[in-house]
């Protein structure tokens, strides 16, 4: 059995979750998510834990048993604490600026670019070289951090670019030089 899946899902108290057939709905004090589950796996909700089973053994039905599990964990980790991740931009004159919800990047182009923050985003720069992108949905805050950092990422030689706060950058030997 899914080591994942089997473990129940305790809720904080001011979360709530409704399942309607396949449809899981959760409320907290930052917002709602809902999202559709496939008819292999069963949600329950009793005494304040979700617990997720599945209906048969087969393969594909193991597989979504944990995935299920995790989707509505960050669910509920999302409406109750939120999810942000930290980016930096490292280079000569690389800064970004917020315009209303718009984020404005220099990033050593000869114009700069412009993100708007989709629904559920937000972004903050409390420095000119720090990106907060944060939100209640982990997969959106993840895809637009990452869109962000695709916008310049860091390169290995002199480690340029924007990057996640934790991230390594792994560095290369420039040139060695004339030998003659």
């Amino acid at each position: 059995m899914s080591r994942i899946g089997k473990s129940p899902i305790s809720l904080p108290d001011d979360v709530e979750v409704k399942v309607n057939g396949e449809t899981v709905e959760v409320k907290g004090a930052r917002g709602t998510l809902t999202q559709t589950f496939d008819s292999r796996i069963s949600v329950s909700v009793d005494d304040g834990t979700v617990t997720v089973e599945r209906k048969n053994d087969e393969r594909q039905s193991r597989a979504l048993h944990g995935l299920t599990r995790a989707l509505i964990n960050n669910m509920v980790i999302g409406v109750s604490q939120g999810y942000s991740k930290e980016l930096t931009a490292v280079g000569v004159g690389y800064r970004a600026a917020l315009k209303g919800t718009r984020l404005e990047l220099q990033v050593g182009f000869s114009h700069p670019v412009h993100i708007d923050a989709p629904e559920g985003v937000t972004f903050e720069v409390p420095e000119p070289t720090k990106i907060i992108v944060s939100g209640i949905d982990k997969q959106k805050v993840g895809q637009v951090a990452a869109d962000v950092r695709a916008v310049r990422p860091p390169e290995p030689y002199k480690g340029k670019g924007i990057r996640y706060s934790d991230e390594h950058v792994r560095r290369k030997a420039g040139k060695a030089g004339v030998s003659t």
